[in-house]
C-alpha cells in the first residue's frame, strides 16, 4: 500500500525525472581541481539537463513551489553557471517567493551584467508585492544605463523608473516632496514614450501620472493614444472612464465602464468603479445590484467555504496589510504611506495592487479573495450611508468587519454609520480608532476634523485638516473644510483661498482617485 504508483504518463515522467535528479544529485562531482575538470563538466551537464526536463514537466503542471524546491537542491552545481541560478530566480518567482527571487536576480546580474532584462525583472518585483521602492530604483537606472545599446530596453528602463518614482510620490507624506517625484516621474514617462512611441504602455503610463497631476485634457490624449495602440486594454479603458468622470461625464464614463466589463466581466476593479457611477447616474438600486452582482462572481470565482476555517491564524497578524490593500480600492485619498506600508510587509502575498483581480497580478496570497469579498461589503454599505440606511450600512460593515475587525476602513465606515445615527461622540471614537491603525487615512482625518470643529475645537481640527493636506494636496473635501475651520476663526482670506482651491480641484476630482488603477510592469 506504500508504494507508488504513476496513474498516467505524466506521473511516470516526473518519477523517473526526480529519480534521475537524485543519481545526478548522488554522483555530483563538484571538485575544483584540474584533474576532475571533465568529470564536473559532464556531472554539470547531466545534472542541467534532468533540471530543464524538470522545469518543463512541473512547469506545466503549475507545481512552481516543487521546481524551486528542486532548483534549490541544484544550487550544488550553480557556481559560475548562469543558466541554473536564473532557472531558480524564475522558479521562485512563480512560486511568490519575491524577497528570494530578488536576491537570486542580484546573482545573475553579476553572472551576467550586460542583460538588461535581469534587472527589469528585479525592478519588477521590487515594485510589486514586495514595494522596495529604492531597490526598484535602482536597477530600473541599471536598465536605462544598459539600454544604451537598444532603445527598446532603454525605454523600459524609463517606464520601470517612472513607475517608481510614481509610487514613491504616493508614500511621500510632504506635499513638496510628492510634487517632485511627481515631476521625476512624468519626466520618465515623457523619455519612455519619446523612445518608444508605439509602447501602448508607454503611452498610458503617461497618461495615468498626468491624470494624478490633475491635468486632464493632456491626459486624455495620452490614454486614446494607448487605446488606439491596445484597445482591449483593462486598464486604459478605466482610465479614460476616470477622466470622463473627472470631467463630470458620468453617464459616458459608466458606458465606458460597461464596455469594459463585457471584456472583462470578473475585474472587480471596474465594477467597484461601476458602483460608483451608479449611485451618480442610476440610482442606488441599481448600484445595489451590481453588488450583488459582484457577490455572485466572488463566490462562482473562488468557491470558498468559512474564512475562519481557511485563514486562522492569518487574520491578526495580517489585519494591518489588509488595511493597507483597502486604501488601494476604496478610499478617495489615492495614497498608501510609510506608516502603513511597513505594516503591508507582514504578508508579501499581494502584488501590486497588487493590483487587483486583474491580469497584472502575479501571485495572489491566501488572504486575497477574503480582502476582496470584504471590499465588496464596503461598497454596499458605502451605497446604504448615501440613502440614509443606517441598518443595512450596520449589517453590510458587519460583515466586513467579521473578516477584518481591525482594518482602519472598517472602523472608518463604522464612524460614518455611527454619523448618519446621529452619535457624534462614537463616530469620533471610531475615526480616532481608525487613525490609531492608519495615521495618514484622509477621509478619516477629514471627518474627525470636522466634528471637532462642530464641538467647537477649531485649533485641533485646523491642525488636523492641515497634515491631511500635506498628505493629499488634491483631496477637495479636506481644503473645503479648513476653510470652514478658518472662517470660523475669522480668518476670511486663508479661508477664501482654501475654498478657491477646494473648488478647482473638484471641477477635475474623478469619481474614485486614479491610484485606484495598479502600476505595475
Amino acid at each position: 500500500n506504500s508504494i507508488f504508483c504513476p496513474q498516467e504518463n505524466t506521473e511516470e515522467a516526473l518519477l523517473l525525472l526526480l529519480i534521475s535528479e537524485s543519481m545526478a544529485n548522488r554522483d555530483a562531482v563538484l571538485s575544483r581541481i584540474p584533474e576532475h575538470k571533465n568529470d564536473r563538466i559532464i556531472s554539470l551537464q547531466s545534472a542541467s539537463v534532468v533540471y530543464d526536463l524538470l522545469t518543463i514537466a512541473l512547469g506545466r503542471r503549475g507545481q512552481y513551489e516543487m521546481l524551486s524546491e528542486c532548483l534549490e537542491r541544484a544550487m550544488k552545481f550553480a557556481f559560475e553557471e548562469f543558466h541554473l541560478w536564473y532557472q531558480f530566480a524564475l522558479s521562485l518567482m512563480a512560486a511568490g517567493k519575491s524577497a528570494r527571487a530578488v536576491k537570486v536576480l542580484k546573482e545573475c546580474i553579476r553572472l551576467k551584467p550586460d542583460d538588461a532584462t535581469i534587472p527589469l525583472l528585479a525592478a519588477k518585483l521590487c515594485m510589486g508585492s514586495l514595494h522596495w521602492l529604492e531597490e526598484a530604483e535602482r536597477f530600473a537606472k541599471t536598465v536605462v544605463d544598459l539600454g544604451d545599446k537598444t532603445s527598446e530596453f532603454k525605454a523600459k528602463g524609463y517606464l520601470a523608473l517612472g513607475l517608481t518614482y510614481s509610487l514613491q510620490a504616493t508614500d511621500a507624506s510632504l506635499r513638496g516632496m510628492q510634487e517632485v517625484l511627481q515631476r521625476k516621474a512624468l519626466l520618465a514617462f515623457q523619455r519612455a514614450h519619446s523612445l518608444s512611441p508605439t509602447d501602448h504602455l508607454a503611452a498610458f503610463y503617461l497618461s495615468l501620472q498626468l491624470a494624478i497631476s490633475r491635468q486632464i485634457p493632456e491626459a486624455l490624449g495620452y490614454v486614446r493614444q494607448a487605446l488606439q495602440l491596445q484597445g482591449d486594454d483593462a486598464n486604459s479603458l478605466h482610465l479614460l472612464a476616470l477622466l470622463l468622470s473627472a470631467q463630470k461625464h458620468y453617464h459616458d464614463a459608466l458606458n465606458i465602464i460597461d464596455m469594459a466589463l463585457s471584456e472583462y466581466p470578473e475585474n472587480f476593479i471596474l465594477l467597484f468603479t461601476k458602483v460608483k457611477l451608479e449611485s451618480l447616474c442610476r440610482g442606488p438600486d441599481e448600484a445595489l445590484l451590481t453588488c450583488k452582482h459582484m457577490l455572485q462572481i466572488w463566490k462562482s470565482c473562488y468557491n470558498l467555504t468559512n474564512p475562519r476555517v481557511m485563514i486562522k491564524g492569518f487574520v491578526q497578524p495580517c489585519y494591518v496589510f489588509f488595511s493597507v490593500m483597502l486604501i488601494v480600492f476604496v478610499t478617495s485619498t489615492g495614497s498608501v504611506h510609510a506608516t502603513s506600508i511597513a505594516a503591508s510587509r507582514v504578508e508579501q502575498a499581494l502584488s501590486e495592487v497588487a493590483s487587483s483581480l486583474q491580469s497584472s497580478a502575479p501571485k495572489q496570497g491566501p488572504l486575497h479573495p477574503w480582502m476582496t469579498l470584504a471590499q465588496i461589503w464596503l461598497h454596499a454599505a458605502e451605497v446604504y450611508i448615501g440613502i440614509g440606511k443606517p441598518a443595512e450600512a450596520t449589517a453590510c460593515t458587519q460583515e466586513a468587519a467579521n473578516l477584518f475587525p481591525m482594518s482602519h476602513y472598517v472602523l472608518y465606515m463604522r464612524g460614518q454609520v455611527a454619523e448618519l445615527r446621529g452619535n457624534i461622540d462614537e463616530a469620533k471614537r471610531w475615526y480616532e480608532e481608525a487613525l490609531s491603525i492608519s495615521p495618514t487615512h484622509v477621509k478619516s482625518m477629514q471627518r474627525l476634523a470636522l466634528i471637532l470643529h462642530q464641538l467647537g475645537r477649531f485649533s485641533l481640527a485646523e491642525k488636523i485638516l492641515r497634515d491631511a493636506v500635506q498628505v493629499n494636496s488634491t483631496a477637495h473635501e479636506v481644503w473645503n473644510g479648513l476653510g470652514e475651520v478658518l472662517q470660523a476663526q475669522g480668518n476670511d482670506d486663508a479661508a477664501t483661498e482654501c475654498f478657491l482651491t477646494a473648488l478647482e480641484l473638484e471641477a477635475s476630482s474623478p469619481v474614485v482617485p486614479f491610484t485606484i488603477i495598479p502600476r505595475v510592469l
